[in-house]
């Protein structure tokens, strides 16, 4: 069965950090390339981050360029995204999602189009 189930998310004030992890099972997480998005209450569902399955390429949107990091654990599970520098803004639910191609320069989706979703974690940036 395929799961990929998203933590670390809290309450953190603005400038503190926070690492959501993606644990995934019930699928080889080597062949597929990883997005994580975020949807704030009342707004639309955005992409935040992507790395792909083959090189390990990253892209950003404009908003957490600088401030946030995806990357592959050392296990062969699990994916990171650390956020450093959290502003309000950045309150969201945020979701990591699988897909088998994840293109940097895909004009659909965020990098992809997405097979598998998290349940999401909450994230609060409030002081």
């Amino acid at each position: 069965q395929v799961q990929l189930v998203e933590s670390g998310g809290g309450l953190v004030q603005p400038g503190g950090s926070l690492r959501l992890s993606c644990s995934t099972s019930g699928f080889t997480l080597d062949h597929y390339g990883i997005g994580w998005f975020r949807q704030a209450p009342g707004k639309k569902r955005e992409g935040v981050s992507c790395i792909t399955n083959d090189d390990g390429r990253t892209h950003y949107a404009d908003s957490v360029k600088g401030r946030f990091t995806v990357y592959r654990g050392n296990t062969d599970s699990m994916i990171f995204l650390q956020m450093n520098n959290l502003i309000p803004e950045d309150t969201a639910v945020y979701y990591c999602a699988a897909a088998l191609l994840v293109d940097i320069n895909y004009s659909g989706n965020y990098c992809s189009d997405y097979d598998y979703w998290g349940q999401g974690t909450q994230v609060t940036v409030a002081s």
